[in-house]
């Protein structure tokens, strides 16, 4: 905005005098806000470890001219536009005020034991997901009033990774080396190197996102110690593996023995039933015998009593061929002549 005022001179000569009351204006708003001036000059993204205490610089100086009472402000900017800012402490008129979600609060607190002193930093002592956010330090006195914005990004740290080879360690074949760790905040960086045998093979194609190391044709001057190291913006971890070369089996001795092998296994198989039909073949003969009947097999003889049964039995015996007499025991006893035959000797 531009005014105009008519001045006279001595002659009576009206003078035009231009004036931009804007530029004024922004001095004199300079002035005013000059006294109050936040000094911390660190980095305004942070990027910490899940867990690990940080600390947000907010150090200030003022004037004399900034007479009003002291005002320390800090709150969390959300993402909304739309939507009001979340304060989480404060300090005014000597005191220390809390705001918002206790679990959240929980050790936050400022830096100096007495902010008015030109330090309004806050610390944080052990860093969660939910401290992930844009951090806003206002401090004021009037008439001066200055902010600080500082964007914290809570990250995951990398797990130790596994190491192992993917597939043969023979010569001639390819090797893959493989990393991963279970773990981390994107993004994973995985790097590899060679600590005993010499440097990596030229040869070798290595991915630095997905953790593989490939050597394409594996030899013995490619054996040795290697490790792994995975890495994100916080921190990294490491793992190592001992890579070894031998050299591949004989093919054709490989195809002999396994032919070889093939057909004594049948032999055996084969052998195995033959003696099974055989057994059973055995067993019903057998039973078939044992169930016939012998019609050109005389009956078995009988068995001759003793002479002492034969005494009992009241009959004498005489040698074969000779002729046997009755001999009367007691006169109220009397024996018959016992006959005798030459196929079944006497009777009983």
């Amino acid at each position: 905005m531009y005014e105009t005022a008519l001045r006279e001179t001595h002659r009576f000569v009206p003078v035009i005098l231009i004036y931009d009351t804007d530029c004024a204006r922004h001095a004199f708003s300079q002035n005013v806000t000059a006294a109050m001036k936040v000094t911390s000059s660190g980095p305004q993204t942070l990027k910490m470890a899940q867990g690990e205490p940080v600390t947000l610089d907010c150090t200030y100086t003022s004037s004399q001219a900034d007479i009003g009472e002291l005002d320390i402000e800090w709150s969390i900017v959300s993402p909304d536009t739309t939507k009001k800012d979340q304060m989480i402490i404060s300090y005014t008129g000597g005191r220390r005020y809390t705001h918002g979600d206790p679990d959240l609060m929980k050790g936050v607190d400022f830096t100096a034991t007495d902010p008015s002193q030109g330090d309004a930093s806050l610390t944080i002592a052990s860093l969660t997901a939910s401290h992930d956010g844009t951090y806003q330090c206002k401090v004021k006195k009037t008439p001066g009033v200055d902010s600080r914005k500082i964007s914290l990004i809570v990250m995951v740290r990398p797990s130790v990774p596994k190491c192992w080879v993917d597939g043969v360690e023979a010569v001639g074949e390819p090797a893959s080396l493989r990393c991963r760790s279970d773990q981390g905040s994107a993004p994973l960086l995985y790097s590899w190197r060679r600590e005993s045998g010499g440097s990596i093979p030229p040869d070798a194609i290595q991915n630095s996102l997905t953790g593989e190391l490939l050597i394409s044709n594996h030899s013995v001057s490619h054996s040795g110690v290697y490790s792994c190291e995975v890495s994100n913006a916080v921190g990294k971890e490491s793992c190592r593996l001992n890579l070894q070369a031998f050299k591949p089996p004989n093919r054709a001795g490989v195809i002999t023995g396994t032919v070889v092998g093939c057909l004594l296994l049948i032999m055996i198989i084969l052998i195995i039933i033959w003696l099974l039909i055989f057994r059973c073949n055995w067993n019903r003969h057998e039973k078939e015998f044992s169930n016939d009947i012998r019609e050109d097999v005389p009956a078995p003889e009988s068995r001759p009593t003793s002479r002492i049964s034969s005494f009992r039995s009241g009959v004498a015996y005489s040698q074969v061929g000779q002729t046997q007499n009755e001999h009367p025991l007691s006169t109220n006893t009397s024996y018959s002549t016992a006959k005798y035959d030459s196929k079944f000797g006497y009777a009983v």
